[in-house]
């Protein structure tokens, strides 16, 4: 009997140690938002994060507004998300952090509302004699006009991001003593424990729950998007030249077989860097499998194309496709690298998961573009005019470049590697079908013609 006792205790043990592994292993599995602010604050958006599943929360509570981006700075690595309480501490970590999941729940007319209400039934203040702050005016003005209360005497301090406590605990300080104001009105805890220290009326505006629950669900929602583009896959063909044809004396093959090798070892190490498996498709033909995230964060494909350059002056050129699978990610790949041999040597380009051309990547200026279309009448008249789907796109995207959103002859053959005679063509092919507009003239750098000035009919117009 004490054996089985023993063995029936070993066994609860492991279920124990079992269970609680499971449950250790699903909150590293969890998204961790980390919530910053003061105490009250970060206890009520804690509190209202319990009712989400799919992330836990991580509490940083702040004396002062400034040391936000200590806390930030601290611990930007173990969180995924931040939430902050409010405008102000999200001002103050977005000018020092260049983070894309910083989100904070808005003040609307419900959290001004609550306080008025708070003011006027509760404490029996007068609403038409209060300063305020921090609040969007047209915020303001709506909640008022909807109580049938006026708000000319009401004094708004209005600012869009951060401005130092004192600036704002004087505004209120001055209203006050002037006798022009009654109450005060912030949404910052620390101006609220300002004023109340110097005998101050003052209420404070904290975001609703339902605000709250807005921005969890938000900031979840936009992290879990960018985590899912991050993990797509992504293949980068490599091409040098057309090396099986550079020569076709035998005695030769040895120097290729060499140049072949040279070419490896920068494109293994660019390899590494992403993270990718290498695969050698041919002489002179490499792939690179990796995942878009290790991309984005890698060594630019640019590089890579230096040192290629550096070892051989055949032309190099590289596309790089992203896509679910590693079917649509391959073929992405290979479309923009035929984009790529088309526009000139040495340079990328690359097609996304939405099937978007993006290129030359190497060139500060550069363009993106579809190569499909979706309006029937437009394709026809495109057949009409001889002008392709994709030159089409590609002319809408040079003409969104430019700062008067209108293109010229010089630009387009600029952009397309093609003759001023040739863009001329496609510009006049595209007027004659109501394409495209003339809405005037560009005076000549030097002597000459002044050059027409057009405008390419948006497909969605």
């Amino acid at each position: 009997l004490d054996f089985k006792s023993l063995v029936l205790q070993g066994f609860n043990l492991m279920q124990n140690a079992h269970c609680i592994k499971t449950l250790v292993m699903e909150d590293m599995m969890k998204v961790r938002a980390g919530i910053v602010g003061p105490q009250d604050s970060v206890n009520l958006m804690c509190d209202i994060a319990k009712e989400f599943d799919n992330f836990i929360s991580v509490p940083f509570v702040y004396q002062r507004v400034e040391d936000t981006v200590k806390i930030v700075q601290k611990n930007r690595h173990t969180v995924d998300f931040w939430v902050f309480s409010g405008m102000t501490p999200y001002t103050v970590a977005s000018q020092a952090f260049s983070e894309p999941f910083f989100f904070y729940p808005q003040l609307n007319g419900s959290s001004l509302t609550q306080v008025l209400v708070e003011i006027a039934y509760k404490d029996r203040r007068n609403l038409e004699r209060v300063s305020i702050d921090s609040l969007n005016k047209r915020i303001l003005h709506e909640t008022y006009q909807d109580l049938c209360i006026s708000d000319e005497e009401i004094y708004l301090y209005e600012y869009p991001g951060y401005v130092p406590i004192d600036e704002i605990v004087t505004f209120h300080h001055d209203l006050f003593k002037d006798n022009k104001v009654d109450t005060c009105v912030t949404c910052l805890r620390s101006v609220y424990e300002r004023l109340q220290s110097q005998g101050i009326p003052v209420y404070r505006i904290t975001p609703t729950r339902a605000n709250i629950r807005h921005t969890f669900k938000t900031a979840y929602q936009l992290w879990e998007t960018q985590h899912f583009k991050q993990s797509q896959i992504a293949v980068i063909l490599i091409q040098t030249g057309n090396m099986v044809n550079a020569t076709d004396h035998p005695t030769l093959s040895y120097d290729l077989h060499r140049l072949n090798l040279e070419l490896q070892s920068p494109i293994l190490a660019y390899a590494e860097s992403i993270s990718g498996s290498f695969v050698s498709l041919g002489t002179g033909k490499f792939c690179i499998f990796s995942t878009r995230g290790s991309l984005q964060q890698g060594q630019h494909s640019v590089s890579l194309l230096e040192k290629l350059s550096l070892i051989t002056d055949l032309p190099s050129n590289i596309g790089i496709g992203y896509g679910e699978t590693s079917l649509t990610a391959e073929e992405n790949a290979r479309l923009a690298l035929h984009h790529a041999q088309n526009y000139g040597h040495f340079c990328a380009f690359l097609v996304n998961d939405n099937e978007v051309i993006e290129g030359p990547l190497q060139e500060k200026l550069s363009i993106s573009y579809d190569y499909s279309i979706d309006n029937k009448e437009i394709s026809e008249k495109l057949k009409q005019a001889g002008v392709t789907i994709t030159t089409y796109n590609k002319l809408l995207s040079v003409q969104k470049a430019q700062s008067n959103h209108a293109i010229t002859t010089a630009d387009v053959a600029k952009w397309l590697k093609m003759t001023p005679r040739n863009a001329s063509r496609i510009l006049a092919g595209l007027a004659e079908q109501g394409l495209a507009e003339i809405i005037g003239e560009e005076a000549p750098v030097s002597r000459g013609r002044p050059r027409k000035l057009y405008r390419i009919r948006i497909d969605r117009e």
